[in-house]
């Protein structure tokens, strides 16, 4: 339904609440120092900034405020329904660290409200860039010139070209028919993909000749409406080329300096030999970029800028890598070393292998995982094998317990979990030890609640009986099974987190 004061923008159905562990300050400072770019990571209790623009429900911004109390966190949102929804969640968790506001991008920076918005030590846009109009585009880039600090990170995501370019006609199919059909978002965009899909059927040549179109059009039919709605009904869709956003944010004196997704900074790990053949011919950063954009399937960009970049040397670099430590966010018994790449699958050598088994062991700093694999270690290769592959995170701090705010916003997420399969979820759970949050699914955020109101693992009957309430009964048994395999292999990591009491 339109409403006259969206200007195209989707808003009369909440975007779904998620927690992207990209935007956490300590990933924005290892794609830092991946691009040979100094990184400082501010203590707990320094007076740092963080701002995230377009947040949505804001369980990032939570999260990073519970995680750091001393810190100072600004969320933004033009959409009231968003900010009702977070700022509700910090006042059940007593959070004062933390602010939303409801405004409009476009002119922000311009008005009275932002005077009282801090300059950041970190800014963060998911989801925000390839939907709003070239106007709202222009204020951030203002918003950004004036609340980015010297020395500030930026992480931006955004739908990249020329990934999208085979799947334009359908996305722009999809608006034109759901805003013919009417109704609320999610019904226009419902309309939109049926047509897809029957023109799919019919063999449409330019909705079979694209892959991604293809896989779009069979994967979007389990997806949740709320999404659906946002990535496909927004009037101002628009993907862009790597260079061209860099371009506008140099607007900012903010400057391009690597992928928040580390393996992404290896063309080892994401092209051929073949195309880095070619690939190294050129020295100019973007061009290169722009080559691996033409070799890889890379929908959505995660790069991170920096305003007043600091060239550090491989030395310096390789030193404060090493100088980080990293706690494993799966049990032993999942340690993959076959990793899936654009390249192909990558088996990692017999001593980065060793060095990923001693990781899962707990706590340690780079610089003594890598002492286990000898003189030729590289700590860059070694973090970006943890982190890229989901197997471990950058703990920002070695000790301390979670602090009050941290279990507060903890036990809300969770006590919001009413079955195992309820739709509605947070995504996360705040971590002292990590900076930011640990993504965590509603079974994850139901126990760390349970645990965090003083129950022990051995009343699990009692939570299978809560979580199973609307499950059908012949999948009880399935239910008892994923709770006590979280138990087993789950509960060891909360606790190694200090998410959990011991």
């Amino acid at each position: 339904m339109t409403q006259s004061w969206t200007s195209g923008y989707v808003a009369d159905i909440a975007y779904i609440e998620g927690f992207y562990v990209q935007q956490s300050p300590a990933r924005m400072a290892l794609a830092c120092l991946f691009g040979n770019v100094a990184a400082d990571l501010p203590e707990p209790d320094d007076d740092a900034s963080y701002l995230e623009l377009g947040c949505g429900c804001g369980i990032g911004a939570l999260v990073t405020a519970a995680a750091n109390p001393g810190w100072q966190v600004t969320a933004i949102d033009y959409n009231p329904a968003h900010i009702a929804i977070g700022a509700n969640l910090a006042r059940a968790a007593r959070l004062d660290n933390i602010r939303f506001i409801e405004g409009d991008l476009a002119g922000l920076a311009t008005s009275a409200e932002a005077d009282a918005i801090p300059q950041a030590d970190f800014v963060t846009m998911h989801g925000l860039w390839s939907w709003v109009s070239n106007d709202v585009r222009a204020g951030i880039v203002r918003l950004l010139a004036g609340k980015t600090r010297p020395g500030g990170m930026v992480h931006l995501s955004y739908n990249a070209l020329p990934a999208w370019q085979g799947a334009l006609g359908m996305q722009r199919l999809i608006y034109e028919t759901g805003i013919r059909a009417g109704g609320r978002s999610d019904m226009q965009a419902q309309a939109g993909l049926a047509l897809a899909r029957d023109l799919k059927a019919v063999e449409s040549k330019y909705l079979t000749e694209s892959s991604l179109t293809r896989d779009l059009l069979d994967t979007t039919a389990g997806m949740s409406t709320e999404y659906l709605s946002h990535e496909y009904m927004s009037a101002h869709w628009a993907p862009a080329f790597h260079a061209d956003v860099v371009a506008a944010l140099a607007e900012a004196k903010l400057d391009w300096v690597s992928s928040v997704n580390p393996m992404e900074n290896f063309p080892e790990l994401m092209l051929t030999a073949e195309q880095r053949e070619v690939m190294n011919r050129y020295k100019d950063p973007l061009l290169r970029e722009l080559i691996k954009d033409m070799c890889l399937p890379r929908q959505l960009r995660h790069d991170v800028f920096v305003r007043g970049a600091r060239r550090i040397h491989n030395e310096a670099r390789d030193a404060a890598l090493s100088r980080l430590t990293v706690v494993p966010i799966i049990s032993p018994g999942e340690l993959q070393t076959k990793i899936r790449v654009p390249a192909g699958m990558a088996e990692v050598g017999d001593k980065l292998k060793d060095m990923m088994v001693a990781a899962m062991r707990g706590p340690a700093t780079v610089g003594d995982l890598m002492a286990q694999g000898g003189e030729q270690s590289n700590p860059a290769e070694l973090l970006s094998v943890l982190i890229g592959s989901h197997q471990c995170q950058v703990a920002t701090r070695s000790n301390g317990d979670q602090p009050d705010s941290a279990n507060r916003l903890n036990r809300v997420f969770g006590s919001r979990v009413s079955s195992i399969v309820d739709a509605k979820t947070s995504g996360g759970l705040a971590s002292w030890r990590l900076g930011t949050g640990l993504t965590a699914p509603p079974l994850l955020q139901f126990m760390a609640a349970r645990l965090l109101s003083g129950e022990r693992e051995d009343n699990a009957d009692a939570w299978i009986k809560a979580l199973s309430a609307d499950v059908v009964p012949e999948k009880h048994d399935t239910v008892r099974k994923v709770v006590h395999t979280a138990i087993e292999q789950r509960l060891p990591i909360l606790r190694q987190l200090r998410i959990v009491p011991d």
